[in-house]
């Protein structure tokens, strides 16, 4: 691919609370954008995103272009940005100087996967609960994705356009719906006085869930790691950690009903690396009877179509999205 055939070259970047990756973006007029295969690094081996940035550079053998559009996973509001899971502190103008960038995007990580959401083919979707047709080409689309945090955001759309709308909906308080649920939160508010929806329903909280399941039934926790419980239980290896994922699975389900219903949703979409990787259990699950399980409206709540985006790079594509937005391709 000639790069000289694109109007624009830019820098995406998804920072994410474990990875960092960066991939080459074109963007045409007329014909959308165009990614190379990221690099992906791991955050805690880099004391800033300006290191990980060099090393990306020292990967590509030469020099990187002079725009960026870096999404992050945290609040964008101010020129100093701390990351919710990362130790990484971003600083705006620190990072134009000493990147000697000409143009840069600043974005929250799930902002842009929204971007993506509200921009790719239909085909880029799969069915998860509710009605099985396409979702609606008007109104607002909650976009929700557990991985090492819980990524909430949507966007509105209309004849003309859409709108992304930025959150830190995953940092609503966990609401518990069974006796279950009651053990798991009292177990983590030992551990944080308030306990909210990311601290279980991302990545690492399928440990609670499973240290939970295992003090009620009185038997051993033979797994200490999120890693070790997510492998075990997809791989139907460990009873114990299988339970864990299905409970996980209705968890989600009933977190993103509860944002559907805050966000005015007409449709929803779990996206990210974890739903996809975990997309067959989702369908098997629970997940859509606590998706509509929300007393009065569950008529409601079952004809909204409910679906999965298996695009592979949502984060990075959905950057460069926001950055043509922007700038278009001059």
């Amino acid at each position: 691919m000639e790069s000289a055939r694109f109007a624009m070259e830019l820098v995406a970047v998804d920072v994410g609370g474990t990875h960092a990756r960066f991939a080459i973006a074109w963007i045409r007029k007329g014909d959308g954008v165009s990614l190379t295969e990221p690099v992906v690094l791991a955050t805690d081996d880099y004391d800033s995103l300006q290191d990980a940035w060099r090393d990306f550079e020292r990967r590509l053998g030469h020099a990187a272009p002079r725009a960026a559009a870096v999404a992050l996973a945290g609040p964008v509001n101010g020129p100093t940005i701390r990351l919710t899971n990362n130790r990484w502190t971003i600083q705006r103008d620190q990072l134009e100087r000493e990147l000697c960038l000409q143009r840069l995007l600043l974005l929250n990580d799930f902002a842009a996967v929204t971007h993506t959401t509200a921009c790719v083919d239909p085909n880029e979707f799969v069915r998860l609960a509710g009605p099985d047709r396409s979702l609606p080409e008007t109104g607002t689309i909650s976009v929700i994705g557990p991985g090492t945090g819980l990524g909430v955001a949507c966007f509105s759309r209309d004849t003309v356009g859409y709108r992304v709308q930025a959150t830190e909906g995953g940092h609503i308080g966990f609401a518990p719906l069974d006796a279950v649920e009651d053990a798991i939160l009292v177990r983590m508010r030992a551990r944080c006085p308030r306990v909210s929806a990311e601290r279980i329903i991302a990545g690492p909280g399928i440990v609670p869930i499973y240290e939970t399941l295992a003090a009620l039934r009185g038997v051993a926790a033979g797994l200490t790691t999120d890693r070790a419980i997510w492998d075990a239980g997809l791989q139907d290896v460990d009873p114990l950690a299988v339970d864990a994922v299905e409970r996980f699975c209705m968890l989600l389900g009933g977190v993103a009903g509860d944002l559907a219903l805050a966000h005015g949703a007409n449709g929803v979409v779990i996206a990210g690396g974890l739903g996809y990787r975990i997309r067959e259990r989702l369908l098997a699950s629970a997940f859509g009877e606590r998706f509509r399980a929300k007393g009065r409206y569950e008529a409601m709540m079952s004809d909204l179509p409910v679906k999965l985006l298996t695009h592979p790079q949502p984060g990075l594509l959905g950057a460069a999205l926001a950055f043509a937005g922007k700038y278009g391709c001059d």
